[in-house]
């Protein structure tokens, strides 16, 4: 049957609005229902499995009577095909949303590339590294995987094309840049499945999958070649600080930086417990140390009074006060010394580990925490040191006079046999 428009125009736009919503029907379902408001809207009634549906098209004047009479006809074309109106419109309404979410997918995917994530997760974990680490990070990731696979979407890097990124630093010989980039990339796959911009961590999958680096050993002395060393030290005729330095170091096995940054304000020379506090900041764990100090390292320290104390570093530059002694200066020095790639000072930390750990007289725990090897567990980390002090106050001083014993020759008298008989370590 042909829709009976009643309906006109100027009707539509001289319909006032009411005290209550209204109807202004123009046939064959369709009518425009005005609101209290003022505003018009198209709607259509019609009947589908039995029962009564309202179907929307829209507002006036956006949708004009000849678009309504329009959808209208379309509707009922749809209808007496057997489908419902508003399901078709509610699918396509669907259609048009997992689009749009399929789109807004693609274009984050497109935003979200590697390196966006990367920088992302290095300036996160910037406040827990020190600026060294920072950039030894960021330029391990520029030089060997950006250029590789910076540019692309962090969703679309799958195991083998972050393998084939991975093999091109081996290919150059660098086995450990390539194991360090596999690891600051499994670091980045890891935060971007935290802030969901991808699922999965390739890097993790290729665990194993690369040539493992060559472990390089600091080169330390044998125990056998201290005393051949040792007199070498004591005739050394460099500057003096730099001799002080190193017998303090050999004395103290600590790492070079903690030693070039020690201050005296960290120093406490009380006579009844000496002890040097290195400050956390100065520390590769980032934990304060505790270094018990014994005659040796104190008569070391007097020493230097005459060329740095009271105030400031221990150990500065020769020209410049303000500023800590030089790596190079100790490095420079065992080289005129007659021990490059033979000795390091890093290396007087292993030599010390495997003397104390021999002489079978001191507990393991106690020689780690005076090295200040990590201990993951904080409260036993806590613990460990308050249990080992004493131990380790006793084993620090046997640790020098073992050390000055290698250099005093047998016929000589020991000139430590006193303080040994005053218990020094017993």
């Amino acid at each position: 049957m042909r829709a009976i428009k009643i309906l006109t125009d100027l009707q539509i736009r001289q319909a006032k609005q009411k005290e209550n919503q209204y109807k202004l029907n123009d046939g064959n379902g369709l009518y425009l229902l005005v609101h209290p408001n003022g505003s018009k809207y198209w709607r259509m009634k019609y009947r589908f499995d039995n029962k009564e549906k309202t179907l929307s098209f829209g507002v006036w004047p956006e949708v004009s009577l000849k678009a309504a009479r329009e959808k209208l006809s379309e509707s009922r074309t749809k209808i007496q095909a057997g489908f419902n109106p508003i399901e078709l419109k509610r699918e396509k309404k669907l259609i048009r949303l997992q689009s749009k979410k399929a789109q807004s997918i693609i274009e984050t995917k497109k935003i979200n590339t590697f390196d966006k994530v990367a920088h992302e997760w290095m300036s996160k974990q910037g406040p827990r590294w020190t600026e060294e680490h920072q950039t030894r990070v960021r330029r391990s990731l520029e030089i060997h995987v950006f250029p590789e696979i910076g540019q692309l979407p962090i969703t679309e890097i799958d195991t083998i094309t972050l393998l084939n990124a991975l093999r091109k630093i081996e290919m150059q010989g660098k086995h450990e840049a390539a194991s360090r980039a596999r690891q600051r990339c499994e670091g980045v796959f890891r935060y971007g499945i935290q802030t969901a911009v991808c699922e999965r961590n390739p890097a993790i999958d290729l665990r194993g999958a690369l040539t493992p680096p060559t472990v390089k050993h600091q080169a330390a002395l044998k125990p056998d070649e201290i005393p051949e060393f040792l007199h070498k030290l004591e005739a050394y005729e460099g500057h003096p600080v730099t001799r002080l330095a190193m017998w303090f170091m050999l004395y103290t096995f600590v790492r070079t930086k903690e030693l070039r940054l020690a201050k005296w304000s960290d120093i406490n020379l009380d006579p009844e417990e000496p002890l040097w506090i290195i400050p956390a900041e100065n520390m590769k764990a980032k934990r304060e140390h505790h270094v018990p100090l014994c005659y040796q390292t104190i008569d070391v320290l007097e020493q230097m009074q005459e060329f740095s104390g009271p105030d400031g570093l221990v150990f500065p530059q020769e020209k410049n006060a303000q500023k800590p002694m030089s790596e190079n200066t100790l490095i420079f020095a065992l080289y005129r010394m007659g021990y490059h790639s033979r000795a390091t000072t890093h290396g007087f930390r292993a030599t010390a580990s495997t003397i104390l750990n021999e002489s079978g007289m001191w507990h393991p725990d106690a020689i780690e925490r005076q090295l200040a090897h990590q201990e993951g567990n904080k409260v036993r980390a806590a613990y460990d040191r308050s249990l080992h002090m004493e131990q380790r106050r006793k084993m620090m001083q046997w640790w020098a006079d073992h050390v000055d014993s290698l250099m005093i020759p047998a016929d000589v008298i020991d000139l430590h046999s006193e303080r040994k008989r005053r218990g020094a370590y017993e």
